[in-house]
């Protein structure tokens, strides 16, 4: 309740007419102020005239007006500062440490609008509360959400590979290599991908870059796949011998579970193949960054991942599991489409920043319009809705809008669900 309080406030959301102080003094908001996440005061710096004068500091918001007791604010100097205290129940006065009485306004909500706030963050998780104001949404305005919205989730993977790059002292290729490791998760196993690279030194994969053998074992020793597999086969008997010896020669410690994710999972999907993807990238040296530099249009990437999985990985699934057929190709089109939105493009925009060539920036974001949408549960929700994904700069921002601002219920912060809002207020 205080938290939607704050968001008409901040907004201004509340009809002029009714803002008056309990004690009938006319108050006019100038500039509510910036609201404030950490401790204090919920706005600070607002500008009001109260009863004719004017005034400059902080407002502080409440349910209840004993909450300021309860709250122990009349005896926070930090509170000093507070020249309006905003309130859904007037139960009673508040006042400074010297006794001087703090000006106090009631904010009328209506029930109704309660009652649709309540409905539309609660539904938030499971369907699309806001849908019929999605159809209703002017195109314009709806097109610049979805463009701050891919904007942000470009942003966000931006934010992730200078994390990345200031952990490897600027190394973009050990960059580059977690960053794909990240993305051969396919999401439901992102985390351990990322932190079995991360157990690897890029530099100890290069030196044994020429033996196909020494990569595998190397990473699926990491990966803590070997450590319950059955030497059934002379090649995993061959890898336990050649991770022992790499895990000693280079003194790498183990990980610890990392947590992989294989229940109610295609086969298809388990990481082991996925794995032996990422140890073939590294056959002969990895020198992916270099490559992904000179990239300047989607269709261009398939070349990067364009790779067959050979001697046992080109017939079996998992250990001991063996492929109904001949699947050699370790990737399909729509994982390497996966690959580019998650690998190519970012590392592009992060490469373009890092070095100020905007152009880079420019074509990462290019690579996002020129390729299809993406095709899962997200997309297809709100395409049954009205917002349709014609590409995969759309696809990302509909993901974005979904688990960043739908799942965690911050309808408040959502362009949608505050005109939703907005019209609620004002039609009150």
């Amino acid at each position: 309740m205080e938290r939607l309080m704050q968001y008409i406030w901040q907004h201004r959301l509340w009809p002029v007419a009714e803002m008056t102080t309990v004690d009938g003094e006319r108050v006019s908001v100038i500039d509510p102020g910036r609201l404030n996440t950490d401790s204090g005061p919920d706005f600070f710096n607002a500008k009001l005239s109260i009863g004719g004068q004017m005034w400059a500091g902080d407002v502080e918001i409440h349910v209840r007006a004993t909450d300021w007791y309860r709250h122990h604010h009349d005896r926070d100097r930090a509170y000093d500062s507070v020249v309006l205290h905003v309130v859904g129940k007037d139960d009673g006065r508040v006042t400074r440490p010297d006794g001087r009485v703090i000006p106090q306004l009631r904010m009328n909500c209506a029930a109704d609008f309660h009652h649709h706030y309540r409905a539309l963050v609660a539904g938030a998780a499971s369907e699309l509360p806001c849908h019929e104001e999605i159809a209703a949404m002017p195109p314009v305005h709806l097109r610049s959400w979805i463009d701050s919205l891919a904007y942000e989730r470009l942003y966000a993977k931006t934010g992730r590979i200078e994390r990345y790059l200031t952990h490897f002292s600027g190394d973009w290729e050990s960059v580059c290599f977690v960053t794909l490791a990240r993305s051969l998760g396919f999401g439901t196993n992102s985390e351990p991908f990322e932190r079995l690279a991360l157990s690897v030194p890029l530099k100890f994969l290069c030196k044994h870059s020429d033996s196909q053998l020494s990569l595998e074992a190397l990473l699926f020793g990491q990966a803590g796949l070997l450590d319950s597999v059955a030497e059934t086969d002379p090649y995993i008997t061959l890898l336990k011998r050649e991770y022992a010896f790499l895990a000693h020669k280079f003194s790498l410690p183990k990980p610890g579970c990392l947590g992989w994710k294989m229940s109610r999972m295609r086969p298809a999907n388990f990481p082991h193949r996925r794995i032996a993807f990422l140890a073939l990238m590294a056959f002969g040296g990895f020198r992916m960054m270099s490559r992904i530099v000179g990239l300047r249009k989607a269709e261009d990437v398939a070349k990067l991942f364009n790779a067959e999985l050979i001697g046992y990985w080109s017939s079996h699934y998992t250990f001991n599991s063996q492929l109904d057929g001949s699947r050699a190709v370790a990737l399909g089109r729509n994982a390497v489409d996966v690959l580019t939105i998650n690998t190519v493009v970012p590392l592009l925009h992060a490469y373009g920043s890092a070095t100020g060539d905007s152009m880079l920036c420019d074509v990462a974001v290019g690579m996002l319009q020129e390729m299809r949408a993406e095709s899962n549960s997200v997309v297809t929700l709100f395409g049954k809705h009205g917002l349709k994904c014609d590409d995969a700069f759309t696809s990302q921002a509909v993901l974005q809008l979904r688990r960043e601002y739908c799942e965690p219920r911050k309808c408040l912060y959502c362009r949608i669900g505050h005109r939703m809002l907005s019209k609620r207020v004002k039609s009150r």
